[in-house]
């Protein structure tokens, strides 16, 4: 989910980023078939009660946290971020006239979205359709997220008074998104549901710049201007950050996924200094949740080895770097994720079956391997392409 909102930030973006969402594969990617309900549930019966998380830690049998965990698997499992989006006609239906934020706070659209990717594509995970500014939204931040532009902030945040205004979130914040991830475990069956949530340093940006920034000037005044006062901020933010997580995890999800999507913008002295603490901060929170950890920036290839040191059990790499460089710069005991350039999906068939079989080799230099693509699924991207490519994941890497 750069809050591109597209969900914007969603995952990435458009939803969820996740797609962050998830056809002809089974909810386990056995061919099987999707899940059985086509309808969004609205009978909520035998999902855990408020303090358990439902299901337990996160659906430890499937592909998706298998690969995770560097454990063998039957094939190598597959989900697109911005999955849950404008690429699926279904998707610009539903959300017809429905403002973002407003649609990632309704617990049956959050559930069908996050359905609808899985139900036609056959991916391996579900991703929870969301915005990565949903909990600094609920921490008291007057914003929007504005058509064609993404999230806009009333009132920046750029001084210590004003990181003052942030408040910690509970779950009394965010209740549609604990009964959506109820609702959604009950309905997905074997196939996990990713959560996620943006990185301190890229909430930050939105913050102190107002909304969406190629320069980042204003952050990276503030950084090195002041560095108590971005250190504060940033500190507040993965407390916020970290709790939104948590009751994600405690809903059921099977994994989660931190979106550092400006963090390429920094050299890797700067992200270490003024990023790498707030990152581990929430990764490290997130523990004992007893679920795989993903940790994903666009633009990163100079900061991976410090990424592979932030606390994520997957590193997930954008379109620049090969699978099998970067697994050298992040270490060998990490998994990684990607990544395919979503432009190639507009290529011809022969082009997009040889990068993915490109990618499917590289990735076997990790201990494990979950195919994505390098960044969100483009919303002119053809939804069947997308299927296609889940088919061939599946077979070409069938073990």
């Amino acid at each position: 989910m750069s809050t591109k909102t597209t969900g914007g930030a969603a995952q990435d973006g458009d939803a969820s980023t996740g797609n962050p969402g998830p056809g002809p594969a089974g909810p386990a990617g056995t061919g099987t078939g999707g899940p059985a309900r086509a309808t969004v549930p609205t009978d909520t019966t035998g999902a855990a009660g408020p303090g358990d998380v439902a299901g337990g830690p996160g659906r430890p049998d499937s592909v998706l946290v298998r690969a995770a965990r560097g454990e063998p698997v039957p094939h190598t499992p597959v989900w697109f971020m911005r999955q849950a989006g404008r690429s699926l006609p279904e998707y610009r239906e539903i959300r017809a006239g429905v403002p973002m934020l407003e649609s990632c706070r309704r617990p049956e659209l959050v559930t069908e979205i996050t359905l609808q990717p899985v139900r036609r594509h056959g991916v391996d995970a579900a991703i929870l359709f969301s915005d990565i500014v949903v909990p600094v939204a609920a921490a008291g931040v007057d914003l929007d997220i504005v058509p064609g532009t993404g999230p806009v902030v009333a009132e920046p945040i750029r001084t210590a008074a004003d990181v003052e205004r942030l408040r910690p979130i509970g779950l009394d914040d965010v209740t549609y998104v604990d009964e959506a991830i109820r609702m959604l475990v009950a309905e997905l069956g074997d196939t996990p549901l990713i959560g996620f949530a943006g990185a301190p340093f890229t909430l930050a940006s939105y913050l102190v710049e107002g909304g969406p920034s190629r320069t980042h000037a204003r952050t990276k005044a503030l950084m090195y201007g002041d560095p108590d006062t971005w250190h504060a901020l940033c500190a507040r933010l993965a407390g916020i950050t970290g709790e939104f997580l948590r009751i994600q995890a405690r809903a059921g999800v099977a994994a989660v996924q931190l979106f550092d999507s400006w963090a390429g913008a920094l050299s890797e002295a700067d992200y270490r200094r003024f990023v790498l603490p707030h990152s581990t901060a929430v990764l490290d929170g997130l523990a004992d949740a007893g679920i795989p950890r993903i940790h994903f920036g666009v633009g990163t290839a100079e900061l991976l080895p410090a990424m592979g040191e932030a606390g994520a059990d997957v590193v997930g790499v954008d379109w620049r770097t090969p699978l099998d460089a970067a697994t050298v710069r992040i270490g060998a005991d990490k998994a990684v994720q990607g990544n395919l350039d979503p432009a190639v999906l507009f290529a011809p068939w022969p082009v997009i079956e040889a990068e993915v079989r490109r990618i499917l080799a590289e990735g076997l230099a990790a201990p494990g391997h979950i195919f994505n693509l390098g960044h969100g699924v483009l919303p002119e991207t053809d939804p069947e392409v997308l299927t296609r490519v889940v088919e061939l994941v599946h077979a070409a890497s069938a073990r």
